[in-house]
């Protein structure tokens, strides 16, 4: 069986992650090995640095921010080819989108993010649940990043997503519907791709 990466995209508490571990279950209840993979990954060097400028203890300008994002997923780059050889099923909350999707919405080129993340494992499925920026705020009230206090930001990021989904035939679910709807679209779309991997 071949190796396949799903991603999760959208803005925080989009349903991410409640997503991501119901298709690793629905996976594993298949027979299927898989693997659930979250980026940022804090655990790593990189990864502890984009938590501190995060909540700011460090300052670094969009574009330096962006190719750490990036960095931190090259971190776990050769892990990820080794378990698609495996033909694991990758399910990853965020992966390659976000850091177009929020450097576009800093001013910098979706190209070049693009580009600069080419030799990355690509995503055979990637799936945008889409909510207002509005609906995020609410559905977390504290302890929010600077990404996540910023509205007009998240908007930018939003339309930005949108239009990678559309020009990259991606699933978009309307994600300020309940868990459950939501999830079935999932479980079909995944059921789909499996069933070519």
């Amino acid at each position: 069986m071949n190796g396949l990466i799903i991603a999760f995209e959208g803005l925080d508490q989009s349903g991410k992650q409640t997503q991501a571990e119901r298709v690793r279950e629905y996976v594993t209840g298949r027979g299927r090995a898989c693997r659930l993979l979250s980026f940022p990954d804090y655990d790593t060097a990189i990864g502890t640095e984009i938590s501190k400028a995060l909540h700011g203890e460090r300052e670094y300008d969009p574009d330096v921010m962006q190719l750490m994002y990036v960095a931190n997923r090259y971190e776990r780059r050769r892990d990820i080819a080794r378990w698609m050889a495996e033909g694991v099923v990758l399910v990853c909350d965020r992966y390659l989108a976000s850091s177009i999707a929020y450097g576009e919405a800093q001013g910098l080129d979706p190209a070049w993010l693009r580009d600069i993340q080419r030799f990355l494992p690509q995503p055979g499925l990637t799936i945008l649940l889409d909510i207002a920026p509005e609906t995020a705020v609410h559905r977390k009230a504290a302890n929010r990043d600077r990404y996540e206090r910023d509205l007009a930001l998240l908007s930018r990021v939003r339309d930005s997503y949108r239009r990678q989904a559309a020009e990259g035939g991606w699933l978009c679910l309307d994600g300020e519907r309940p868990r459950e709807a939501v999830s079935a679209d999932v479980t079909r779309a995944v059921e789909s791709q499996l069933a070519r991997a």
